[in-house]
């Protein structure tokens, strides 16, 4: 079943086009890339997903219906280049907040809700830094902690910009071993990823973006060199290095 369907969207900053005519549609209980070259629109498309930023046309409907009437099931991690990490805040706080939207603002959170953030940073192996200030966590103990507020909002639908970005190994294992499961439960999860040498082990779906979406579908279809030297707009060499091969993109 389509759960996302992006129809005809084109974006811009000021006078630039970011996103032209943009049209895809995404399935229910699939794991999605979404790939494509710096400046490529990825985390605008995102963004303008989630009525974060206007568009100039098109149409975006979640489960049939707009975002405004959907949002309480959707869930979306912010690159971590975008937080400000000085807001003096300690981790059980900010997973807390995930659950505003069942809560309410003018209500504070129980016990109970408070059990619920603690579940979820102990899901990310981040328990023990409950109280610790956001601001005195490294890059992935941060990046666990947004995760952990996206899965307090038990939401069906969630929105990754780069949650892989800069982290340690240990930290990239723990994401994908969550994302994975939000995928087992049913949930759908689109990622905006950089790493092309990790798509064919990470994700069954792929979104390739530069602008409008060069190709869209299973990656097994849709992962292949000629999508990649179109949407990166050069030629791609694969070369063996250690028994792996390794993805080379270039004029």
């Amino acid at each position: 079943m389509s759960i996302l369907q992006v129809s005809d969207l084109t974006v811009s900053y000021q006078k630039n086009i970011a996103l032209h005519d943009v049209s895809f549609e995404v399935t229910e209980g699939s794991l999605t890339a979404i790939v494509g070259p710096n400046g490529a629109g990825k985390s605008t498309l995102i963004k303008t997903i989630l009525q974060l930023h206007p568009s100039l046309k098109g149409k975006v409907q979640i489960f049939g219906s707009s975002f405004t009437k959907q949002k309480k099931r959707v869930g979306y991690v912010p690159q971590r280049g975008s937080v400000d990490w000085d807001f003096p805040t300690n981790a059980l706080d900010v997973v807390t907040m995930g659950l505003y939207g069942r809560v309410g603002w003018l209500r504070r959170p129980n016990r109970r809700h408070r059990e619920e953030a603690m579940n979820a940073l102990d899901l990310m192996g981040m328990k023990s830094y409950a109280e610790r200030q956001i601001s005195q966590l490294s890059g992935g103990q941060q990046q666990r902690v947004f995760l952990a507020r996206a899965l307090v909002q038990q939401a069906d639908l969630y929105f990754m910009d780069e949650p892989l970005a800069g982290v340690d190994a240990s930290t990239e294992k723990a994401i994908m071993h969550t994302l994975n499961n939000l995928k087992e439960q049913g949930k759908t999860v689109l990622v905006v990823h950089h790493d092309l040498q990790t798509v064919e082990d990470y994700f069954d779906h792929v979104l390739l973006l530069n602008k409008t979406v060069m190709a869209h579908g299973s990656t097994e279809e849709a992962f292949t060199p000629e999508n990649l030297a179109k949407t990166y707009g050069g030629t791609l060499k694969t070369l063996k290095e250690g028994g792996d091969h390794v993805l080379f993109v270039g004029q």
